[in-house]
């Protein structure tokens, strides 16, 4: 399973983002980026990350950032945003088209081998057929075997099997 993979900004959120308040800036940018895939569930990308903004910074996440940053911040995790789905479309693509490769070639094995289990049975039914009739005029299984080109192992096997 592939593990989910978050971007973080390039940019310092803020200027206390050493020690202990690095953490905490972290943790804000979870819970930001949490709420945009949470609102893109119900409205627009583009509606998702103004929410997203207004919320975080009434709640006090990445506040000094957001206000001091708002637009770029909005347009990047816009980018952001689409680049992960594209990426995930892209994977699921690749995903169908192998899944769709692989059935193609499944299926062309099992056709093939259908095939080749078909004229095999057939061949079966077809000396079935020349053995009876080499019995019902008294011959051996030496004489069949010879008038056959197989072998009296063969003969008698296949003789057991018409009688089973």
């Amino acid at each position: 399973m592939e593990q989910q993979k978050y971007r973080f900004p390039r940019r310092n959120l803020s200027s206390s983002t050493t020690g202990r308040n690095g953490c905490r800036t972290l943790r804000e940018y979870a819970v930001y980026t949490d709420k945009i895939r949470q609102y893109t569930e119900e409205m627009p990308l583009e509606e998702a990350v103004d929410r997203a903004i207004r919320e975080c910074i009434r709640e006090d996440v990445l506040k000094e950032f957001l206000e001091n940053h708002r637009a770029e911040a909005k347009e990047m995790s816009i980018f952001e945003y689409d680049q992960e789905k594209h990426m995930r479309q892209e994977r699921e693509a690749a995903w169908k088209a192998g899944m769709e490769e692989g059935m193609r070639s499944g299926i062309e094995k099992g056709r093939r081998s259908g095939i080749k289990e078909g004229i095999s049975q057939g061949k079966e039914e077809f000396l079935k057929t020349l053995i009876q009739r080499k019995l019902a005029k008294n011959k051996s299984i030496a004489e069949i075997a010879a008038e056959l080109e197989e072998t009296e192992e063969h003969i008698r096997q296949v003789i057991t099997r018409m009688s089973d």
